[in-house]
């Protein structure tokens, strides 16, 4: 019923820049929370950053300072942008969101599949 389809990952130089976007498509009613989390090989996935349905946002301490998320209500679309990335920010990085579907009332947390971010030193 819902989809989320990550996009913007890549290989990268340690210092460059990347921006992630997660659309959502499918039966949406309304679109709560939305988030990234990353995984690193051989590591639990960890959160990112959060962003609320009305703007209030939350970041891994680590990240705070280089990583912005952002999103965009009219194309139900979450951003990542990231800046002067390191080679530990190397993983797959994911979209998560927290959605009523159709007219229910319901909330559902749905994945994306992931997109990969590579930082070469």
């Amino acid at each position: 019923q819902v989809q989320l389809v990550e996009s913007g990952g890549g290989l990268v130089q340690a210092g460059g820049s990347l921006r992630l976007s997660c659309a959502a498509s499918g039966r949406i009613f309304s679109i709560n929370a939305l988030g990234w989390y990353r995984q690193a090989p051989g590591k639990q996935r960890e959160l990112v950053a959060t962003i609320s349905s009305g703007g209030r946002t939350n970041y891994a301490d680590s990240l705070k300072g280089r990583f912005t998320i952002s999103r965009d209500n009219a194309r139900n679309t979450v951003y990542l942008q990231m800046n002067n990335l390191k080679p530990e920010d190397t993983a797959v990085y994911y979209c998560n969101a927290n959605i009523i579907v159709g007219f229910g009332t319901t909330q559902t947390t749905y994945w994306g599949r992931g997109t990969q971010v590579t930082v070469s030193s």
